[in-house]
């Protein structure tokens, strides 16, 4: 007998650990059911929202030259340098004009020539002439043959001839020594147009030749206005328009933003790596030069933009249930009315309780029905804005509420209706889908179970 009182003690421990056990699982499971979950959220604010189209862009002047040489020759001398201002006709460099000089001489020299030819060929038609003249009258008084007779006359034609040859030549000559003029002043290279001297591509002492291709020598830009080069892919270039507005900023420039509109979108692209790109053009006046050729420029072209607007973040816009899931919740909120119902019958001892919440479903009510016709009309007013709703935390407990989205970063969107200013929403994905699991889970469960009665 006392050897079985020693074997029923051990059984007797393990059963009352094994029962503390099932207690402390089971208080646990209890605990956190009934733990409050834990929701990220965001509150809802007012502010202004812009909307923009991002790219890359260079600065370049609006208006500039590449200075060349019209002639070959050594570069003589420069008269200015890079970064000097210079006016429209303002010498700016020559070249050698030994060459040039020389051909003008020698072609005013051919010209002398051909003036004393064409004095003396005067002189010749002047004889041949008279020579015609006396020839006709001694042959009409048969004073000579007919052979003397025509040989006068071909004279005098021949003579007509040649002053009529010399006098072209001289023409030929004149033009000539115009053209050896102008090459002797190319010699000279003035500013085609006012601006500022940006570039030189050439020195002093340089020989240049101009028969193949024309050289530059320097670059004169006016920087008065600049124009930037933005490169733009195909998927966002549709969404640009002539006159549209825009605003940059540049590496060096800190946060000064430069605004102008869009002057023309290029419609030849331009493929790097397999990428469309195309030129988007922006014109912006530059008083004071602070934008310099070559700047890398970031470009924003605005595709929407209000102000004062409420303001709710992006993570807490849900997009519409579907109509099975319409459904489940609707069958949800029946469940939940009979709980309510249930609770109100075993709480009839407690009236002003039942009458608070009688009062909460009819405020409620009132506010369901002003939120589908304020719905409506914000729908009627903004046709393009897109339903979407979220979950607010309404006394402790995430209720889902229709909302209408106007435009939207990627951060923040406009909400033209449904929430106010210092809403709180969730924001946590992972959250609102176990909500919304839960949701569903506990609409179908049939009617009585998992739910408590009375107390």
């Amino acid at each position: 007998m006392p050897i079985l009182k020693k074997s029923i003690k051990p059984l007797r421990l393990a059963l009352i650990a094994g029962a503390v056990g099932i207690a402390a699982v089971a208080g646990s499971m209890v605990l956190s059911r009934e733990k409050a979950p834990e929701y990220q959220t965001a509150s809802v604010t007012r502010g202004d929202l812009q909307v923009a189209i991002s790219a890359a862009g260079k600065v370049q002047p609006k208006n500039y030259v590449d200075v060349g040489a019209q002639v070959s020759g050594q570069l003589e001398q420069f008269y200015i340098e890079v970064g000097d201002k210079v006016e429209k006709g303002q010498l700016l460099a020559e070249i050698d004009e030994t060459r040039a000089a020389a051909q003008v001489e020698a072609d005013r020299a051919q010209l002398k020539e051909l003036n004393a030819s064409y004095t003396q060929q005067e002189a010749t038609l002047e004889l041949s002439r008279a020579n015609a003249t006396r020839a006709q009258m001694l042959y009409e008084a048969d004073a000579i043959s007919r052979a003397e007779f025509e040989a006068a006359s071909a004279d005098l034609k021949i003579a007509e001839a040649r002053l009529a040859q010399l006098d072209a030549q001289k023409e030929r000559q004149q033009s000539t020594l115009q053209a050896d003029l102008a090459t002797l002043e190319f010699t000279k290279i003035y500013a085609p147009i006012s601006g500022t001297v940006v570039s030189q591509a050439a020195v002093e002492g340089q020989t240049l030749n101009a028969n193949q291709t024309t050289p530059t020598i320097l670059r004169i830009s006016d920087l008065s206005v600049m124009t930037i080069e933005a490169d733009v892919s195909e998927a966002d270039v549709l969404r640009i328009n002539k006159g549209q507005n825009v605003y940059f900023t540049t590496l060096g420039g800190g946060e000064h933003q430069w605004r102008t509109t869009v002057r023309q979108v290029l419609p030849q692209p331009e493929v790097l790596n397999d990428v469309v790109l195309y030129k988007v053009l922006l014109d912006v006046e530059n008083p004071e030069e602070l934008l310099k050729p070559e700047m890398t420029a970031q470009v924003f072209f605005v595709t929407g933009e209000t102000e004062d607007a409420v303001l709710a973040p992006v993570a807490a816009l849900r997009d519409r249930p579907s109509r099975e899931g319409r459904g489940d919740r609707r069958r949800n909120r029946e469940n939940q009315r009979e709980e309510r119902q249930g609770l109100m019958a075993a709480n009839a001892a407690e009236p002003e309780a039942n009458n608070d919440e009688n009062a909460r479903g009819a405020r409620r009510g009132t506010r369901n029905r002003s939120g589908r016709e304020g719905m409506r009309e914000a729908l009627e007013a903004n046709p393009d804005a897109e339903r979407k709703y979220v979950l607010v935390i309404r006394d402790g407990e995430p209720q889902p509420q229709p909302v209408l989205v106007g435009i939207s970063t990627r951060a923040q969107a406009e909400i033209l209706f449904g929430l106010s200013e210092g809403d709180t929403v969730i924001t946590n994905e992972k959250v609102a889908t176990v909500v919304q699991e839960r949701n569903f889970d506990r609409s179908r469960r049939p009617r009585g179970m998992g739910r408590r009665g009375p107390r």
